[in-house]
């Protein structure tokens, strides 16, 4: 599916969307370009799933973690890993046992870590600078 999104708040809208659907230990895979709005669309997917409190980038700390809602968020920065080996280090398979909901930025480096139930979201930059694009493979909206 593809949707057009004209601002940060109607990315975050389709998070919310989506987060409301999820199921325990689903997978999704981000891939866009450096602040296309991944972040913005986890914090949606975070309030889909009853999450409070704030959600920032992952970008230093491989993963936050947030609790409190239906189901927990774990939210991966995979920027810094060269391949899916290095999944193990982080603990990868104990997070994906926990029964939460995995969301993964820069998921194209462990991509052959992942399978074919992982919800794909591709968000690109659109004609405008608050505009951006984004692809939603592996669930209906």
């Amino acid at each position: 599916m593809r949707f057009v999104s004209n601002s940060e708040g109607e990315t975050e809208q389709l998070g919310l969307r989506l987060g409301e659907k999820l199921t325990p230990g689903a997978v999704v895979a981000f891939t866009g370009d450096l602040g296309a709005g991944k972040t913005a669309f986890t914090r949606g997917l975070a309030r889909g799933l009853g999450v409070a409190g704030r959600v920032t980038s992952p970008t230093f700390n491989i993963v936050h973690e947030y609790e409190g809602g239906r189901l927990p968020l774990f939210h991966f920065d995979m920027y810094r890993l060269s391949s899916a080996d290095e999944l193990f280090d982080i603990g990868w398979e104990d997070y994906q046992a926990r029964g939460g909901v995995c969301a993964v930025e820069w998921s194209e480096n462990i991509d052959e870590a992942l399978d074919d139930r992982t919800i794909r979201v591709d968000i690109r930059r659109g004609d405008r600078d608050s505009q951006r694009v984004l692809e939603i493979e592996g669930v209906e909206l």
